[in-house]
Formats: structure tokens, C-alpha cells, sequence
């Protein structure tokens, strides 16, 4: 997808992509992709997985890491082999043709009036477990999240790696140390009895909430031209940073396997038994420093898709302009702006958390789905069985969200027929007449 154009990119870029100061390897982007996998949800989903499937909510975090595996591979080779700021949209340009392209580019654009006002909120979360704030600074303070956003993405993201990078360390440390602590509290743990049978469908629906933990092993392709070397570095960066990750919701599923259910943040809780306090400013400051990764690096990769695809004349000329920093500052000005009339509405409208996550979801099982397809044409036969998995990991939680896949889909049958159409009737004659 997405005609972005790698001549005007590169000279739009050109002093900015000769200084290997200016880009991140292969450890700075897998602490980029894993801070951004963690992110908010770090220390919240495996606590919501548990009330959805019980004891077997670790079942369902082993077999979403063991199937999210080869999606990852599939996308790492994707953008090592076709690096480019259109990600996935570009993916399928490549394989399918312009129309099916941008199709993905507006789906991935429309993520942001859903999953923006989650990841903040779920921010805003660990900001008042910190703070103790009444319930009149929650606006406020989330909107002054937009406002560091855009000093953050500024002058561009590879300061906040390197940053990110050692948020990553900091994370997997203390998730390390409670697992350590608890095992050796384990003999004055009192355990709750397992009184759920195993159903399947609580394990598939914990999978469908859970696989928001994943979301991000496509943002990182769309800032594949920020690496030193796309071809060496993407491949391990983002193994790397799956399986890390994993291994970190693991370890948090377990860690809250036996606590008594709560409405407040039940790592915070962990904490403070297996260290006898403090764990308010520990997980606080981590979530809240999580959340503010997650967050940025979508605002980065969004704001560059969004850029591509002005590029590519789906979108208005208006947001091609980059400022001296490379970084394309109208794109990345209106979806900032989105963010804000979302997060207002969000605030005095009433909306169900898990019914945000579960629709931002769904937007990206057809996104994943549409680049494991994608693959099939552009990744040699010997990728095929990766393929595959790929596509059955996609099917098996569309079958968990259930109903929550209509948004999706319903985007999805308003913008094919409509950039069909355009391809096919409204392109054409512009360039005629131009």
C-alpha cells in the first residue's frame, strides 16, 4: 500500500537517515517493542484475564504467546524484506494491489477514536493509584498526556527508546523479584481452591481481552526506516521483545493466580504483601511510565502512516509537511487532536473498558490477518507453515471477541467499497484532468 514514495521519502529525509546517531539497533528496538507490548496493560490484563477465565486464564497466556510466535516471525521478515512507514497497509498494497492497501491504512488510522482513550485511561489508572486524585482531575490529567506527547514525538522517537530501554530492564526486574519473593512466602500462601472446570470459551474470550498485550508487533514495522539496518536488526528485535514479553504476562498471571478478586489493582496488592508495602509508588510509577510508551510510540507510528498516505493522495496534501526534525508535525498534530475530542467524549459518555479493548482488537485481527495473506505472495514457500498459523491464530480470537469483531467489520465493509471505488473511478480522472 500506500505510494509513500522511498525517493521523496529518502530526500525529505536525507540528512536525518545518514546519521546512524539518529537510529536504533536491534536491543533499543527490542525494548521499544517490548515496553510497548507492556505498556499500560502490564500490571491490568492479567488481572482481567483471571476474572474472565479463572485458573485457567495461564493456560490461556501460554497458548496466546506459543500462537502469537509465528505472527511475529511473519511480520519481522515482512519489514526487514519491504521496510516502509506504511507497515502492514503497505504489506498489502504490495501483495493485493492499492485499494485492498489502504483499506488497511484507514483501519489501522480508525484504531485511534477507541484504543487512544483505553490506553490513557488505563494510564490515568496507575497516575491515581500514585496520587490518590479525586475523580474531577481524571480529564485534566489525561489531557495533559497529549500535551508530553507531542514533546515527545517532536523531534523524533530514538531518544525515547533508548529511554524505553531501560523501562523494559526495569520492569522484567521487578516482575523477577515478586516471583522470587512469593516462592519463598509459598509456604505461608493460602491457596484458593480451583473450583472452575476447564470451558473453553472463557479460555478463548481471555485470549480475545489478552491479545491487546500484542498489539504493537505492527507499529514497529511502520518505523522500520528508523533502524540501522532493517534487514540484520528487525528480525531479532522483535523475537526478542515477544518472547520477553510472554514471559513477563506470564509471570504477572501467576503472581495474581490466588489473589482474591478486586476492583483496585491487584499487583499492587502483590506487591505490598511480598515486600510489606510501598508497591502504590512501584507499579504506579512503572504503569504510569509503561502507559506513556505505549501510547508514544503508536502517536509516532500512526502520525507516520498518516503521513504515507497523504503521500499517496488518499489523504489530503496538507499533512506532508515534516519539520526540521523529519518528522511529519501536521500528522502527528491531528491525530493528537483526535486523541483529545475522543478522550472528552470518552470522559461524559459511559463506556465499558474491556468493551474498548475488545473492539480495538478486533480492528487488528483484520490487520494481522490481512498481513499473514499478504505474506503468502511476498515471503518464500518455505514461510507457508508460519503462514498458516498466522491465519488460524487470527480466526481463533475473532471466535473469542464474538461480537466485539463488528466494529471491525463494519469498517471494514464501509471503506473497501469506498477506496475500491475511488481506484478504481475518482483517481483516474484527476490525473486526466490534471
Amino acid at each position: 500500500m500506500l505510494l509513500a514514495g522511498v525517493f521523496a521519502f529518502n530526500r525529505i529525509n536525507k540528512r536525518y537517515m545518514q546519521n546512524s546517531r539518529n537510529k536504533i539497533g536491534r536491543w533499543q528496538g527490542a525494548g521499544l517493542l517490548t515496553t510497548t507490548l507492556l505498556g499500560t496493560s502490564v500490571f491490568i490484563l492479567p488481572q482481567m484475564t483471571i476474572s474472565t477465565a479463572g485458573h485457567w486464564a495461564i493456560l490461556s497466556w501460554i497458548l496466546l504467546t506459543l500462537a502469537i510466535l509465528p505472527v511475529a516471525m511473519v511480520f519481522a521478515k515482512l519489514s526487514s524484506l519491504y521496510p516502509h512507514a506504511g507497515g502492514p497497509a503497505y504489506f498489502v498494497e504490495k501483495a493485493f494491489g492499492k485499494s485492498a492497501g489502504r483499506t488497511i491504512g484507514l483501519l489501522f488510522l480508525f484504531v485511534v477514536p477507541i484504543g487512544a482513550p483505553a490506553a490513557i485511561i488505563m494510564t490515568y489508572w496507575f497516575i491515581d493509584t500514585l496520587f490518590g486524585l479525586s475523580p474531577q482531575w481524571a480529564l485534566p490529567v489525561q489531557l495533559s498526556i497529549i500535551g508530553l506527547l507531542f514533546l515527545l514525538n517532536y523531534r523524533g522517537i530514538q531518544f525515547s527508546a533508548t529511554l524505553q530501554l531501560v523501562l523494559t530492564l526495569l520492569i522484567t526486574l521487578v516482575v523477577i523479584a515478586m516471583l522470587i519473593g512469593q516462592s519463598a512466602f509459598a509456604e505461608t500462601q493460602v491457596s484458593l481452591p480451583q473450583k472452575n472446570v476447564f470451558v473453553l470459551d472463557p479460555v478463548l474470550a481471555a485470549m480475545g481481552l489478552a491479545f491487546w498485550s500484542f498489539l504493537g508487533i505492527e507499529a514497529i514495522s511502520h518505523l522500520a526506516d528508523d533502524f540501522q539496518s532493517p534487514q540484520r536488526d528487525l528480525v531479532p528485535a522483535i523475537m526478542t521483545g515477544t518472547l520477553l514479553v510472554g514471559a513477563i504476562y506470564l509471570g504477572c498471571t501467576y503472581l495474581l493466580m490466588d489473589a482474591p478478586a478486586s476492583d483496585s489493582l491487584s499487583m499492587v496488592s502483590a506487591f505490598d504483601f511480598i515486600f510489606s508495602g510501598h508497591g502504590a509508588y512501584v507499579i504506579g510509577a512503572l504503569g504510569v511510565a509503561g502507559g506513556l510508551a505505549t501510547v508514544n510510540v503508536y502517536t509516532a507510528s500512526l502520525s507516520r502512516l498518516l503521513w504515507s498516505l497523504s503521500n499517496d493522495n488518499v489523504l489530503p496534501s496538507f499533512f506532508r509537511t515534516v519539520n526540521r526534525h523529519a518528522v511529519p508535525q501536521r500528522a502527528l498534530q491531528c491525530v493528537l487532536i483526535v486523541m483529545t475530542i475522543t478522550l472528552v467524549v470518552t470522559h461524559y459518555g459511559a463506556h465499558d473498558l474491556e468493551d474498548l479493548i475488545g473492539w480495538v482488537n478486533g480492528v487488528f485481527v483484520l490487520i494481522y490477518l490481512a498481513s499473514m495473506l499478504a505474506a503468502v505472495r511476498l515471503l518464500s514457500p518455505g514461510y507457508r507453515p508460519l503462514v498458516l498459523f498466522g491465519c488460524l491464530f487470527c480466526a481463533t480470537i475473532a471466535v473469542g471477541l464474538g461480537s466485539k469483531m463488528i466494529y471491525a467489520l463494519g469498517l471494514f465493509a464501509v471503506f473497501a467499497p469506498l477506496l475500491w471505488y475511488q481506484q478504481r473511478h475518482i483517481l483516474p480522472r484527476l490525473n486526466r484532468n490534471a
